[in-house]
């Protein structure tokens, strides 16, 4: 972020520790720019492993962050973010300034996350940015597979495609069942118009066309500027953002 505005950003895979990823994250979000690691005046740390990068300043939830991020992309009139990240997902109520005001999240499973999904993408050997696309195509919806459980999912899905079923139509109850988890987080916490979809799953119109349906109402829509998945990047700069400043005041 400089001068308040998004400057350079990078999204990859995470490597083994936390420490390592970052290091890589920030090191191609900077490599074609003109900018060095030593002109960064704070960094802020966010995410699991946000306690393991030393070279941040500080960490902050991604709690925080998505809410902040959140106001900040699409403006003060959210009030509710389903974050369907990689390792959870988090339905949070916040207020007009991005403050949190409540928030639950799902249970010690990978079900409805990026990574549950990925276990699908693998097993039927799908690329994961067409599993959205190729769930809509069914003329009909399947029952949802089990939204509890990822091992569950992956067992029922075998037996599905035994029993004749296609692949869009196993990944049209897995994305249904997603859809459902996520409504579920979201009617524990309260859901409030406006809402918006953070994280990955957030490009997957599988899973928000349905929980748009279930919900009864639609989402804010993407803001195009914006990749999804950088919410909680975007909240974590602004809080750096605020820190810098406040380290320059006298």
């Amino acid at each position: 972020m400089v001068d308040n505005k998004p400057y350079a950003y990078s999204i990859l895979r995470t490597v083994s520790g936390s420490e390592r990823s970052a290091e890589k994250a920030v090191g191609w979000a900077l490599e074609e720019t003109s900018v060095k690691r030593e002109d960064i005046a704070y960094t802020v740390a966010t995410g699991y492993g946000r306690v393991n990068v030393e070279f941040a300043n500080k960490a902050v939830t991604e709690i925080s962050c998505h809410g902040r991020g959140a106001n900040w992309i699409w403006g003060p009139s959210v009030r509710t973010i389903m974050d369907m990240g990689g390792q959870d997902c988090k339905a949070i109520r916040c207020d007009q300034n991005g403050r949190i005001t409540s928030f639950v999240m799902n249970d010690k499973c990978a079900a409805g996350t990026g990574r549950g999904v990925e276990v699908f993408a693998d097993l039927l050997q799908i690329p994961i940015e067409e599993i959205g696309a190729l769930s809509l195509s069914v003329q009909d919806e399947p029952e949802p597979l089990n939204s509890t459980c990822v091992v569950f999912q992956k067992s029922e899905t075998i037996s599905r495609l035994q029993g004749g079923a296609s692949k869009e139509n196993v990944l049209a109850a897995l994305c249904s069942a997603n859809a459902h988890r996520a409504a579920q987080l979201l009617r524990r916490v309260g859901v409030e118009k406006e809402l918006v979809v953070t994280g990955g799953i957030a490009k997957n119109l599988g899973v928000v066309v349905r929980l748009e349906k279930e919900l009864g109402f639609k989402a804010l829509p993407a803001n195009t500027d914006f990749d999804p998945q950088l919410a909680g990047a975007v909240g974590a700069a602004l809080f750096a953002t605020d820190a810098a400043r406040k380290m320059k005041t006298p």
